[in-house]
């Protein structure tokens, strides 16, 4: 996750220690941060969107954590001291008990972000939500009106999101959008930055697609139209900072991302290019991300290095606690993650920004290449900018 606002306009950011190793409470390294937790509450969801890395439907799915599962997870994650859990789905609104759940966890100190498509959040939900103490509701729009609509399967979606949106607003809940690049999206790109600015919201979060669950039929873009569509989100992220008004954006799931701010900075600001780049290495990309400061618990109990990587799994919840899971230094698969650059091969590996992109994202390059630690085929920087001879 690359903070856009922090490194290319240089605005301080709340997370800046977990990423950058800035302020107090920063860790030493990257490498020893706890993970910051998705629990996919449920499967089942309203919507049926076309980039669903879960699948999802609008029907129950057997096997789910109960009650007492995910009240005992919660517990484990608190004694580990994760810095966030991420409630997600499918829809996790779709299950009943998950503000029961949400307000057990915070009892126990933890932290709670809410990861929703947005479209059952009344004003009386929003008010539950901000009493029980989420720190933050992400909801998910993927373009403007109709354009959205087509990508989440559901007509009237759009104006249901919006909706939810602004019922956490009345009642003081941070609120953001979160939205995934595809030619839809980008499309509707200057739009939706103005759809931000004109409902005032504060945090926006731009994924890259991840071809995974149904999201392996959806269209992805060109590294010529993710370029362009990079260029619009710093466009319009500086615009925001000289308004006076800056905004929290963030893209997600391409941490060529990183590289690409860096050499625009060498090029409009070179004084502030150091510090990008050295908090880009403080930070280390991939390899400090997928399997160490993310994880992921699925509905099932099962224990992934991510979200996007459920085809991989290190353990189940059900059997072994997820700190075990997570520090079981015997698992293979968890310690070449960990030590991931010394791994990859192809452009990865010779690029001159390894140890600030950490060979990009492994999702991504298992998906596309069937080989874990492949180059990554979502890398948009060319061979000149890498340093690699064409």
């Amino acid at each position: 996750m690359l903070n856009v606002t922090r490194l290319l306009c240089g605005i301080k950011q709340p997370m800046d220690a977990l990423r950058y190793g800035r302020g107090s409470g920063a860790p030493q390294t990257a490498s020893e941060r706890k993970p910051v937790v998705v629990w996919n509450v449920s499967r089942t969801c309203n919507l049926r969107c076309l980039h669903c890395y879960s699948d999802s439907e609008a029907r129950k799915y057997p096997g789910e954590l109960t009650h007492e599962q995910g009240s005992a997870l919660l517990e484990d994650l608190s004694g580990f001291g994760v810095p966030a859990v991420l409630l997600s789905g499918g829809e996790p609104l779709s299950r009943r008990d998950t503000f029961e759940l949400a307000r057990y966890g915070r009892s126990l100190g933890l932290k709670f972000t809410l990861s929703t498509n947005g479209t059952l959040i009344s004003l009386p939900m929003a008010e539950r939500i901000r009493e029980i103490g989420f720190a933050y509701v992400g909801i998910s729009i993927d373009g403007i009106g109709a354009t959205n609509d087509r990508f989440r399967g559901v007509s009237g979606a759009y104006d249901r999101a919006v909706r939810g949106i602004r019922n956490c607003k009345a009642v003081g809940q941070k609120v953001g959008l979160r939205l995934t690049l595809t030619p839809a999206t980008i499309a509707d790109l200057d739009a939706i930055f103005d759809f931000i600015e004109a409902e005032d919201i504060d945090r926006a979060c731009f994924y890259h697609l991840v071809p995974t669950g149904r999201g392996r039929d959806a269209a992805g873009l060109s590294h010529a139209e993710t370029r362009a569509a990079v260029d619009t989100i710093f466009r319009r992220t500086q615009a925001f900072a000289r308004s006076g008004r800056p905004r929290e954006i963030l893209t997600v799931d391409n941490h060529a991302d990183g590289p690409y701010l860096y050499l625009a900075l060498l090029r409009e600001d070179p004084q502030r290019s150091a510090d990008a780049l050295s908090a880009l290495s403080w930070n280390g990309g991939g390899v400090n991300s997928t399997g160490v400061g993310i994880a992921d618990v699925d509905t099932q109990g099962n224990v992934h290095p991510d979200q996007f990587l459920q085809s991989i799994t290190l353990g189940n919840v059900k059997q072994r606690r997820f700190s075990q899971i997570w520090t079981d230094e015997s698992n293979k698969t968890l310690a070449a993650l960990r030590n991931g650059t010394q791994h990859l091969h192809g452009r990865c590996a010779a690029c001159r920004f390894l140890s600030q992109c950490g060979g990009n994202f492994r999702a991504r390059a298992l998906n596309l290449t069937g080989d874990l630690f492949a180059s990554d085929p979502g890398c948009y920087l060319n061979d000149d900018e890498i340093s690699l001879k064409a």
